[in-house]
């Protein structure tokens, strides 16, 4: 009650924070008059202007109001568009670091201008957010105009780019591009053997178009590149054909099911019996031997199989998680409906969704390098968002990327109309009603938006529009290509659409239908074609308004309310006429899994029969406190995610730092210098343990170790033997010197002193990228199991913090231990050694081909051949090379993959003579 109180006295928080921002705007339109006479030419020297301020020290913040003030003439000279007032406003939320939700048709991607201005201002690059490569190119094109008449360069970051195009990319003023691809170009980064290599800058501001559906729906998906694997291939087949018959023995075993299925979890467990009947299964198809267990620590790869077979066929279903397409399992975006080609669930689901589909299984990838776009997105120096549904979860913005949600007011009054849901017992009384209000609605002339939750959905509603003779268009992942066109035309008076989730569709619905797009499809057309054009959609836009406006139906609520909004927000743009309404039944999964058992017993109270809807506000009530409760279940699984991630984030951290520092250094020599020192001094220990007394010591094994790990004859016996007084200090001392002394000879014959640091760098980095990629797999094995330390009354996070910390250190005394080893064993030869060793390879290699000839001439000849008996004598004493593999020419590129020719690699590293 005091809380309502004061939000009528003072405001909401929202109201103060737009109360600020206007007076800013205010002086903005005041710079609005002065503005207006410049000719281009010195509106253009603005930036200049503004740049000299940004770089010698004015805070960006001070000239704000320039700035924009700038970009607005800079668009209405360029593209006709004039940003409005509330535009202005969430330029400037952006621009402080914060969320602007902003209604579906307020012009988003012409607010982002503003502060992508502003900011590009200080030469450290800005970044705008995207969700797809269409609409990274779309918008970037469609905003290049303003940016280049102000003097900024623009560039689009897409998939499979060439390294020379992306460089451009990145070295503009603005860089438009997806999230996938910011996220992969790091980790790419982050795997360079060179510096040049390198195609980002540091991370400084960035603007994430529809922020709640990348850092929210997409904050479970990490993002990793990785490397094939073993095939197990046959495996995943052998499982994924014996499942059917446990799952039908299960269904037969109503008493005693095989198997526990949590779809709010989405996790299943095998029960008593079904370990059981698992296990006989097993055995029967000689996967498991007699008298084992499933359990067995050797046995966890078939569990890891059955489980992810279990998955594939009760969790994952086709057109709905996925859809198949040129023979692969393409996943959809539950949250967008679009396809996610490229990308892979883990763990061994994809595989067997391929087995299930009986496709061609591709190979377990092992993770090189990943990353979560939550951990990626915080490492800007700045960051901003904007969305049209985003207070819904302004509780996690703040949470985990500490970003406040400023709600913006519309340029134009709202006056949508938005229904109480409706509720059938079961899905076709649902459907018939759909389908009765659709034909109402398309008889009143006005245009129908129908939202699916998934592929299937649209399918059967379209199937069902088909036999009820009613016209329509699908849009969902197996129709993606058209969807420009579908939604532009979505608006035409009596069109009927139906699309999978609305989110980030990037194409606004226009009422009457986009004349722009029949404009576009002509080749060249005429002043007079196009105005006829126009008269014709001016004709269809008033008829659609007549008719009230687009009409929304929703098929089913999503788990999350910001879905249902999107769909929602698709309505009633820019002061439209609309009408909404969500369609529910007991069926729907939203409703069985979560909401069934209050609105049931409401339903019964009401005493309702098969057919009846009810429609009240204690219904709707209890669905979106459904939601609410999913909502938060969905928010605790990504931060239980992201608390995970953030140790490995902070281990991610300092490897990347220490790439860095290595790649970015003129000489490594100290960093190995000090490296050798830890590693002599921790080898010495093992073997001379400190404080020990000299029976304790392993003197034989030192002097072994050295010879076998670092490649030096010392003798350490015969040194203590000479002096009773040596300590274990003195002898490291000594090794350190003699190691040093035979390192430095390595480098004394080359002609450049700079070929030795390229060798260390490379070598160096090779060791800690794999080790930091078996780190990498260590940590998943972890992950997967450290909940059971929840059995031993021990809190799990702790537990891997702890463990993953103790692998972590692990992971840098091996580094040290195997760089070194590594830089020990390494032997360069001079150009004239290389040659002359050639030049024996290919004398031994003609001979042996003389031998090969003789021995055929013999072979086919009745007398002996006395050549042939000669050449035998005069090579018995010449030693036979045998070479594993093809040769590999002086000038061809390593077969490593440094990029270097192979007689700058490794054609300089040979063995001992």
């Amino acid at each position: 009650m005091m809380n309502t109180f004061f939000k009528q006295f003072f405001g909401t928080k929202n109201d103060r924070e737009l109360k600020r921002i206007r007076k800013m705007v205010a002086q903005i339109n005041e710079l609005e008059p002065t503005l207006t006479p410049m000719d281009d030419a010195t509106l253009r020297q603005q930036t200049d202007l503004l740049k000299e301020k940004a770089t010698n020290g004015v805070k960006l913040d001070d000239i704000l109001a320039e700035a924009f003030a700038t970009v607005r003439e800079a668009g209405r000279r360029t593209m006709g568009m004039r940003h409005f007032d509330s535009q202005m406003i969430g330029g400037i939320v952006l621009h402080e670091g914060h969320i602007a939700e902003m209604r579906t048709g307020e012009g988003k991607t012409l607010v982002a201008t503003l502060p992508a201005y502003l900011n590009a201002l200080s030469g450290n690059g800005v970044h705008i957010v995207t969700v797809n490569d269409y609409l990274a190119e779309r918008d970037a094109n469609w905003m290049r105009p303003i940016y280049e008449f102000l003097g900024l360069s623009v560039g689009v970051v897409k998939s499979n780019q060439s390294r020379e195009d992306k460089l451009e990319a990145y070295q503009a003023d603005i860089t438009y591009g997806t999230n996938n691809e910011f996220g992969f170009d790091y980790l790419r980064d982050n795997m360079a053997l060179h510096k040049e290599e390198k195609v980002q800058k540091p991370l400084n501001f960035a603007i994430v178009d529809e922020v709640d559906s990348i850092l929210i729906d997409e904050a479970r998906t990490p993002l990793i590149i990785s490397g094939p694997s073993e095939d197990k291939s046959k495996l995943y087949r052998q499982i994924n054909d014996m499942l059917p018959k446990l799952i039908k023995a299960s269904q037969q075993s109503d008493d005693n099911p095989f198997y526990e299925l949590d779809e709010k979890n989405r996790q299943i467990e095998l029960s008593e019996a079904g370990h059981e009947y698992a296990e006989n299964m097993l055995l029967e198809h000689g996967l498991l031997k007699e008298n084992d267990s499933l359990y067995a620590g050797h046995n966890l790869n078939l569990l890891h199989h059955l489980q992810a077979a279990l998955k594939a066929h009760l969790l994952f279903q086709k057109n709905v998680h996925y859809i198949t397409r040129n023979g692969q399992v393409v996943i959809i975006d539950e949250h967008t409906g679009r396809s996610l080609p490229g990308r892979r669930w883990s763990e061994g689901i994809h595989q067997a969704v391929e087995a299930k589909e009986n496709l061609k299984i591709q190979n377990e990838n092992q993770t090189l390098a990943s990353t979560t776009f939550q951990n990626y997105f915080r490492i800007y120096n700045k960051l901003s968002g904007m969305t049209g549904t985003a207070d819904t979860e302004a509780y996690e913005f703040r949470q985990i990327y500490n970003l406040d949600v400023v709600v913006i007011p519309t340029n134009k009054p709202m006056i949508r109309q938005d229904q109480e849901d409706v509720v059938y017992l079961n899905t076709q009384d649902k459907f018939n009603a759909i389908i009765a209000d659709i034909k109402q609605i398309r008889e009143s002339n006005a245009p129908t938006l129908v939202g699916t939750a998934s592929i299937e959905s649209s399918e059967l509603l379209s199937d069902a529009l088909k036999k009820a003779n009613i016209e329509h268009q699908v849009l969902n992942a197996k129709f993606h290509e058209k969807e420009a066109d579908i939604i532009a035309q979505a608006g035409r008076p009596g069109a009927v659409t139906i699309a999978t989730n609305m989110a980030g569709r990037g194409t606004d619905i226009l009422l009457g239908g986009s004349w722009q797009a029949e404009v576009d499809q002509l080749d060249e057309p005429t002043e007079a074609e196009i105005e006829n054009i126009k008269e014709e959609w001016k004709t269809r836009h008033q008829q659609a308004l007549e008719a009230g406006g687009l009409h929304i139906i929703g098929t089913e609520r999503h788990e999350s309310r910001r879905i249902d909004n999107q769909l929602r927000g698709r309505a009633g743009r820019q002061g439209d006429p609309g009408w909404t309404r969500f369609y529910l039944s007991l069926e729907d999964n939203l409703m069985r899994i979560f909401a069934s058992d209050r609105v049931k017993n409401i339903m019964q109270t009401f005493g309702m029969e098969p057919g009846e809807a009810i429609e009240h506000k204690w219904v709707s009530k209890s669905i979106e406190n459904a939601q609410k409760k999913v909502e938060g279940h969905n928010f605790d699984i990504r931060k239980n995610l992201l608390e995970y991630d953030d140790v490995a984030n902070e281990q991610r951290t300092l490897i990347y730092k220490q790439r860095n520092d290595i790649l970015n250094a003129g000489s490594v020599s100290d960093l190995v210098t000090q490296m050798r020192e830890d590693v002599v001094y921790q080898t010495v220990d093992e073997f001379m343990p400190p404080n020990s007394i000299d029976d304790q010591w392993d003197i034989a094994g030192l002097e072994k170790e050295l010879s076998v790990e670092f490649r030096t004859e010392l003798p350490i016996a015969q040194w203590l033997e000479d002096d009773k007084t040596l300590q274990s200090k003195e002898v490291s001392e000594r090794i350190l010197e003699a190691l040093l002394a035979a390192y430095q000879k390595k480098s004394e014959n080359l002609p450049d002193p700079a070929i030795f640091d390229d060798f260390e760098k490379h070598i160096l980095l090779q060791s800690l990228d794999r080790l930091w990629k078996e780190h990498l797999a260590n940590m998943d094995f972890l992950r997967q199991g450290i909940h059971l330390r929840g059995y031993a009354q021990k809190n799990p996070k702790q537990e891997y913090k702890r463990e993953a910390f103790l692998l972590f250190g692990e992971m840098l005394d091996f580094f040290k231990i195997t760089s070194i080893q590594l830089l020990s064993a390494l032997e360069l030869r001079s150009e004239e050694e290389v040659k002359a060793i050639e030049a024996q390879q290919a004398e031994q290699e003609r001979i042996q081909a003389e031998l090969l000839a003789a021995a055929q001439l013999q072979t086919n000849s009745d007398t002996p051949n006395p050549a042939s008996t000669d050449t035998a004598e005069y090579v018995k004493d010449v030693q036979t090379f045998t070479r594993e593999g093809k040769k590999v020419g002086r000038n061809e590129p390593c077969p490593c993959g440094s990029g270097k020719k192979y007689k700058h690699c490794h054609g300089q590293i040979a063995p001992n003579a």
